[in-house]
């Protein structure tokens, strides 16, 4: 028996952490000692491709993040996201694999990797793996040889079907990137389905022997010293047991695959599973991607009977395109971004934890997305910060989040890399849109205003690199960097700093609980962390007009910190951000 099946046999499975216990008075009876380590830290999620260059490819590279580390030790992070550095076509920037256990020659060697955590375990910062176990790429040995015939020993590891009667798609399902979500196969004369890119066909986890391949992979890195795991588009894993046509939503006659097969019935048997095979027993904390969960389903997934650490729900970032459809976008009010977050704090209140976020590779950059009336983005920065690292749960900052890095908006459709903004453009034409009205759409919501090189000086390039970028830098790098924000007190780096160093010496704000104030209130966001008789409140005004503030959170608050020089006790200037002490009498 190996030490990996020792653990497994001979070690309980274990539950994601609950909240410490509840006393009958409401107190927290014990606080930031008896959470994990995951809890009481700051993740930072790294687009490897965009981070640091050092060799001039004009690809970010290993070596880069771990140049780097002493900077992200300064924002007191404990965890290091990173997106998928493994083998792969790029077709869609990483997320189709062709190796799972293996490190992609543009991002250097395993040695590069084992050195990056090692010098990150010097540092007290850990290593997530993003795991993408939905799919695999075209490219994969897996997939090569599952296509060569129907009697192969890997002709079940994908999804296979035949066609309709008269040769088509054996359904109308359109992919989350456009376009049929099957794709007819010459060798074997069947057709695969892909959720996301032709290029991408979905792995058939029905078959034991796929899911016992993808738990090798993971526990692969696990021996190699990981802190952990990001799980990309787990929601899809499990397909229904009839294919069916869905109801057309479009032009082009086809139904979203998402409501097709997101969140099957059985999804948790598979999962449970891979926590019983990977996760168990294991120092680490794991975060799945779960588009489509909504916050009163959370129970099942993370806590005490469900599956993972923390999850990634979207009901938050969705608020502006409920549907995914850009050229479509929805009015929506500060109480809908507030009720959404508020319900994820509910839903995991006495089970689980939550993860906080605002920007990842697969969003906008959030100064322009929450606060797109916003003339000053440096204001806007800050006071989205405010709400990121008070809230309860543990933040993850995208890179580049902690400058308050904007959107682009390139001249044409065809500086844009990012595949889904392409594939929405043209549903967008399709629709009737012009072109003028799709390419509006895709700077406002393209995956590319994230994965711009990260900008850390006022030199060529930004300092990413000292090749071609393989994306342009933003224009406004100048400005906007690291280097820059570095020397200025007031700058959005360093309230990120400020913020994580009162984060890290109260433990309110991670052992607290959480109670939403100003439910109603399209004007302020404000919230209360309570820990025994310490009770802290975060208020920001999401205008650009001073608000009153109500006297239950005015009076008798010292302010600890605000993104203004000379805050008002009784007021909020236009978004600003604060955080305010209160202590409870006995």
């Amino acid at each position: 028996m190996n030490r990996r099946e020792f653990i497994q046999r001979s070690l309980l499975m274990t539950a994601a952490l609950m909240l410490p216990p509840i006393n009958l008075a409401g107190d927290i009876v014990t606080a930031k000692d008896s959470l994990k380590w995951w809890q009481k830290t700051l993740v930072y999620q790294i687009y490897p491709k965009s981070f640091a260059d050092t060799t001039g490819s004009g690809t970010g590279d290993l070596n880069g993040i771990t140049a780097h580390l002493d900077y992200l030790k300064s924002l007191g992070i404990g965890a290091i996201w990173l997106t998928p550095i493994y083998p792969s076509p790029q077709v869609d920037n990483g997320y189709d694999i062709s190796d799972y256990t293996a490190i992609d020659p543009a991002y250097g060697t395993m040695a590069d990797f084992d050195k990056l955590v090692a010098e990150g375990k010097k540092r007290n910062i850990k290593i997530v793996m993003d795991l993408v176990y939905n799919h695999s790429s075209d490219k994969h040995k897996w997939f090569l040889e599952s296509k060569s015939s129907k009697t192969n020993p890997k002709a079940d590891w994908y999804i296979w079907r035949d066609a309709k009667p008269d040769g088509s798609a054996p359904t109308n399902w359109r992919s989350i990137f456009g376009g049929s979500a099957w794709q007819w196969c010459e060798e074997r004369g069947q057709y695969y389905l892909h959720t996301f890119a032709v290029e991408q066909p979905d792995l058939n986890w029905e078959n034991p022997e796929v899911r016992r391949a993808l738990f090798d992979a993971a526990n692969f890195w696990l021996d190699k010293g990981v802190g952990g795991f990001r799980i990309d588009a787990i929601t899809y894993i499990k397909k229904p047991a009839e294919f069916k046509d869905g109801k057309p939503d479009g032009n082009d006659g086809m139904s979203a695959i998402h409501a097709a097969t997101a969140n099957t019935n059985g999804i948790l048997d598979f999962l449970h599973e891979f926590k019983a095979k990977v996760f168990a027993g294991h120092d680490i904390f794991t975060v799945g991607e779960a588009n489509g969960v909504a916050a009163k389903d959370l129970p099942k997934w993370v806590g005490k009977d469900g599956v993972f650490d923390m999850l990634f729900e979207f009901s938050h970032t969705l608020i502006a395109v409920p549907n995914e459809v850009w050229c479509r976008p929805a009015d929506w009010k500060l109480t809908q971004l507030k009720s959404a977050l508020d319900a994820s704090q509910q839903a995991t209140k006495n089970n689980g934890w939550y993860p906080i976020f605002f920007e990842n590779h697969d969003r906008p950059r959030s100064v322009n997305y929450f606060m797109p009336k916003n003339p000053d983005k440096k204001s806007a920065a800050k006071a989205l910060a405010t709400i990121l690292l008070t809230l309860r749960g543990t933040p993850f900052i995208f890179e580049g989040e902690e400058l308050g890095c904007t959107n682009v908006a390139w001249d044409s459709i065809d500086d844009y890399n990012d595949i889904q903004s392409h594939a929405q453009y043209d549903f967008a034409l399709n629709e009737g849109f012009t072109k003028a009205q799709a390419l509006d759409a895709v700077h406002k919501f393209s995956r590319d205003n994230a994965r711009t090189p990260m900008q850390w000086d006022s030199t060529k390039n930004a300092g990413f690199t000292t090749g071609q970028a393989w994306l342009p830098v933003n224009e406004n790098y100048r400005d906007i960097n690291a280097a820059v924000e570095d020397k200025d007190a007031d700058s959005v780096l360093n309230w990120y700093r400020k913020l994580s160093k009162l984060r890290a010496e109260n433990d309110v704000l991670t052992a607290g609980s959480y109670e939403i104030l100003l439910a109603d209130s399209e004007e302020i966001f404000a919230f209360a962390r309570t820990l025994g008789n310490q009770k802290f409140i975060t208020a920001v005004n999401f205008t650009d007009k001073t608000v009153t503030l109500p006297a239950e959170i005015s009076r008798g608050f010292k302010i600890l910190a605000s993104t203004e020089k000379n805050p008002d006790a009784a007021t909020l200037k236009p978004f600003e951000g604060r955080v305010g002490e209160l202590r409870i009498k006995n």
